[in-house]
């Protein structure tokens, strides 16, 4: 006898194929069979108008320490999402040595790990709610090796792609790297390309933010091109943007650059997530230089004014779109500062502050190097044909569901299956599953994930695709999202008519491991 029959729904397979009134069977974990005529089941739930769907992927998202924290948290599967690709942007929660000088996220700070394979076993044994699957960063390999120095050496290159093995022998799925941060922006070509083939040996991964997604978006796409080619690994493009005033229409150029190397032969994709707004550190304003030794160095150049002057000449640079940090992508109206030790500027517009922009904003990182923001740069032209790009994923690239937020982390998946696929039609169904689902899956090798059929894994969910959407703003992201009904992980129901039945019963996932 199965263990549970899902009747009647509207079955999308994952994978790109058009829809069928089907019953999904699923019986220890797996799904069974997809037909009808299928057996008796110790429960059936009529699903009859309900899009049954595969879990969906988040193959971008920092949700690395939601396991530590002290409640469950199901606010990826009250979205649909069953698994989650953390470790993203060049910064991982392992490995973590002695050095704190540099700009790990805050949001990582209070779960750092020696190596790889602790972190996993503690984060399986505090519990995820929802499966996860890690990348090893670029960032925080390099300050396990090198801390915040700029110059790399060949010694400690070795112990950086020593460190990568570890991670990847532990179970890690690849290698992502975020070259907008420090200590990330110092690495050159070389450096990269060692570490993506130490990837190789393994045939993982290789997921980057892009040195540049502003007027530097060419050079460091083809940058990222170079290195996955050279180490013959896949790669996958974060977070697909065209930031700033001056790149608005680049879209074009970003998906042509991915298609002709697709056509090459290179195994690339990327995602997006559907906003106009992205969020970081205040201190990635600046050019990387200005972090250069940490922390107290930092802070010491920018109680100097005369090396306040010169950061400024440096970000104000015709010279160069990369490097030179995200000063020149923004006007002061589009930087809303999320997170400040003064709660007197949490919200407010950096053009709200007075006197001069700069200033402004060096004053703001010198009372607190850990601020953060919301930037308002992208165009919705842009955003629109990333979306309905055949090789572009869906990505959150949200965080742990506490303090200020983007709306990104409480409703990516229903505001790309509400507002882009039922109202405005930007994909058809059967895609934007694809696209939540087996198109991220695959690139990061989670077998048996991401698609239904006999022998999947049964993560599933099962939305409404009239009514799904997220009603989330800037100013109060947390908002619940409507229309995702019911959610299983391996056969196990998390959501249960839209209401969470309670629990840790995800999975830490390691590569090799079934």
């Amino acid at each position: 006898m199965l263990d549970l029959l899902l009747r009647h729904g509207t079955v999308h397979d994952g994978l790109g194929g058009p829809s069928r009134t089907a019953d999904v069977a699923i019986h220890e974990g797996r799904v069974a069979a997809i037909g009808t005529g299928l057996g008796p089941a110790r429960r059936v739930l009529d699903v009859a108008g309900l899009v049954v769907a595969p879990g969906f992927v988040d193959p971008h998202s920092h949700s690395d320490t939601v396991p530590f924290l002290s409640e469950e948290q199901p606010f990826k599967l009250l979205q649909g999402v069953t698994t989650e690709i953390i470790g993203n942007c060049g910064f991982s929660c392992a490995p973590v040595h002695d050095d704190d000088s540099g700009f790990t996220p805050s949001v990582l700070a209070d779960a750092a790990f020696p190596t790889m394979r602790e972190y996993l076993d503690a984060a399986q044994q505090a519990g995820p709610t929802n499966n996860l699957a890690v990348l090893v960063g670029h960032n925080t390999l390099r300050l396990a090796a090198a801390g915040m120095t700029a110059e790399i050496t060949a010694a400690r290159l070795d112990r950086m792609c020593a460190l990568a093995a570890e991670a990847f022998e532990a179970g890690a799925y690849g290698l992502s790297s975020g070259l907008e941060y420090v200590p990330g922006a110092y690495a050159g070509l070389d450096e990269l390309t060692a570490l993506a083939l130490v990837a190789k040996r393994w045939e993982l991964t290789y997921a980057t933010h892009l040195r540049s997604e502003s007027e530097g978006l060419a050079e460091a796409l083809d940058e990222a091109i170079t290195v996955a080619t050279r180490a013959g690994v896949r790669l996958h493009v974060s977070h697909c943007k065209a930031s700033g005033r001056a790149v608005h229409g680049a879209s074009a150029m970003v998906l042509d650059r991915l298609s002709r190397a697709r056509s090459a032969g290179l195994d690339v994709r990327a995602d997006v997530y559907p906003y106009l707004a992205f969020g970081t550190g205040l201190v990635a304003v600046l050019p990387p230089s200005a972090c250069e030794g940490g922390e107290e160095a930092l802070l010491a150049r920018l109680a100097d004014p005369g090396t306040r002057a010169a950061l400024r000449t440096l970000a104000e640079s015709p010279g160069s779109g990369i490097g030179v940090g995200l000063w020149r992508e923004l006007h002061p109206a589009d930087v809303q500062i999320l997170t400040h030790r003064d709660p007197r500027v949490a919200g407010r517009r950096l053009a709200d502050l007075g006197g001069d922009p700069w200033e402004a904003l060096c004053d703001l990182l010198a009372a607190d190097p850990r601020a953060a923001g919301v930037f308002h740069t992208m165009h919705e032209h842009d955003l629109r044909a990333f979306l309905a790009d055949p090789l572009v994923s869906i990505g959150s690239d949200g965080g742990p569901p506490v303090g200020p937020n983007h709306p990104r982390t409480f409703g990516t998946f229903p505001t790309f299956l509400g507002r882009y696929v039922r109202e405005e039609r930007a994909v058809p169904m059967e895609v934007a599953v694809r696209k939540v689902s087996s198109a991220a899956a695959g690139q990061f090798g989670l077998a048996g994930r991401g698609w239904l059929g006999p022998g999947a894994v049964a993560d599933v969910c099962v939305f409404d695709p009239g009514t799904i959407g997220h009603d989330g703003t800037y100013e109060q992201p947390d908002a619940r999202p409507t229309g995702v009904v019911h959610v299983f992980l391996a056969g196990r129901q998390v959501v249960a008519d839209g209401e969470p039945t309670g629990g840790r019963h995800g999975r830490v996932l390691r590569r090799g491991t079934p």
